[in-house]
């Protein structure tokens, strides 16, 4: 990758929801939650009293946490949670594929991981403070069956 810099920047990064060809509003002010861990499981083998093995486990994920501002309600991500949030199960919840990419100098992408299967399960509003002159921002959380690094 030519122009490079080594370590790359947090602060350019996009999101991108694969299912919708560019047309969720994808600016976020904050994207946290990229982790993946392997649990072990300790095995004690018979006859064996100097060590314990630790057998690992199926990885774990943590969910996906993005934050922005408070979106218009003609949003399709807000539409999204709201099917879900505000639904009552009517329908199945629809999952899709999402891309979070960490941008580079060259505004092409140094790193990327592919959240599959991601759909909201907590949308939360940060509290109002009359005393402080901040955006009122939005948490949207989502859960995934597994993570890809692509980059």
């Amino acid at each position: 990758m030519a122009g490079f810099d080594y370590p790359p920047s947090a602060f350019n990064f996009k999101v991108v929801f694969a299912a919708t060809s560019g047309m969720f509003d994808t600016s976020f002010q904050d994207v946290s939650g990229i982790k993946a861990s392997v649990e072990t499981e300790p095995y004690d083998e018979l006859g064996e009293n100097n060590y314990v093995l630790h057998l690992p486990k199926a990885p774990t994920y943590s969910n996906l946490v993005l934050k922005r501002g408070i979106a218009d309600m003609k949003s399709p991500l807000v539409k999204w949670c709201r099917s879900i949030f505000e639904g009552n199960f009517s329908n199945p919840i629809s999952s899709m594929l999402v891309q979070v990419h960490l941008i580079g100098g060259e505004k092409v992408p140094v790193r990327s991981w592919a959240f599959s299967n991601a759909y909201p399960v907590s949308w939360e509003v940060d509290g109002f403070n009359s005393t402080k002159n901040e955006v009122a921002i939005e948490t949207i959380e989502l859960r995934y069956s597994y993570l890809s690094r692509l980059l």
